[in-house]
């Protein structure tokens, strides 16, 4: 059975999407920067190197790594992160907001076989904004942009069925998701940053004994912040994060750093183009 309980725990099997069909698509603020400033749209080759830097740093893990299947209408269905979200409980559907993405459901549910421990009804939800931290506490944001306040509260109603806490968190939806702004790296350690996070929320975190590794504005929109914990000190963050490699090992931890400039150029990072399936 598949189940996650946290961020951290030790990442036994994650759903990817090959990028066969990934193109930029000017519907967030990173991405329409990048077009605007003249960036060029790289090639279906260069696209798959570096998401075969991906699936081999999540294999160098240890992890099992299931494929969705890509379909060329659907050019962000490599960003798995978003489609759905598994619990304690089982997966959760959620429901994308873009029309661009709405279609990517069905893959959802052949891959799970209709099985689901809840599908997403209320508003819009969006798995780049939901944050299992640890057993028993959850952080989910919501912008109107993605995730809006319908869907969040929808979730976290879920979660606090079953005993858990969770803190439902506004912010401005020019930056996306919330995992572009906080993702946890281990446990009691996370990447944030405080310059444009609500200050009740660094208040909560550091209340739950959570520690802050700080990231900048300038950061944070070359999804600076979007990595992906695999556990046992192990975390995936992108090459280019040069600042915040230097001190994740600072820390004690293993980084393991494929170059995926290409899909934060369009507005995902590691944590967005993964899905946890198992977790320890």
């Amino acid at each position: 059975m598949w189940t996650v309980s946290s961020e951290t725990g030790v990442l036994r099997e994650v759903l990817v999407c090959p990028p066969t069909h990934y193109r930029w698509i000017p519907t967030n603020s990173i991405v329409r920067r990048v077009l605007e400033e003249g960036g060029q749209m790289p090639t279906t080759a260069q696209l798959a190197s570096q998401h075969g830097e991906l699936v081999d740093a999540l294999q160098q893990g240890g992890t099992r790594v299931h494929m969705l299947t890509p379909e060329p209408h659907l050019p962000y269905m490599a960003y798995t992160r978003d489609q759905s979200v598994m619990t304690p409980w089982g997966p959760v559907l959620c429901q994308l907001e873009r029309p661009q993405r709405r279609g990517e459901y069905a893959a959802l549910h052949r891959f799970y076989e209709g099985h689901f421990w809840r599908l997403s009804s209320a508003g819009t939800l969006e798995g780049g904004d939901i944050h299992i931290i640890r057993p028993g506490l959850a952080l989910i944001g919501h912008s109107g942009g993605r995730t809006d306040e319908a869907g969040a509260n929808q979730l976290a109603c879920w979660l606090r069925a079953e005993g858990w806490e969770v803190r439902t968190e506004r912010f401005d939806e020019h930056f996306l998701h919330l995992d572009v702004l906080f993702c946890m790296a281990a446990p009691g350690l996370a990447v944030a940053c405080p310059d444009v996070l609500d200050p009740a929320m660094m208040t909560w975190l550091a209340g739950h004994s959570i520690r802050v590794l700080p990231v900048t504005y300038a950061e944070v929109m070359r999804l600076g912040a979007n990595i992906l914990a695999l556990g046992e000190g192990r975390v995936i963050s992108a090459r280019e994060s040069t600042r915040l490699n230097a001190a994740l090992r600072a820390e004690g931890l293993e980084v393991l750093d494929p170059a995926l400039s290409l899909f934060t150029l369009g507005g995902g990072g590691p944590h967005c183009l993964t899905c946890p399936l198992k977790r320890d």
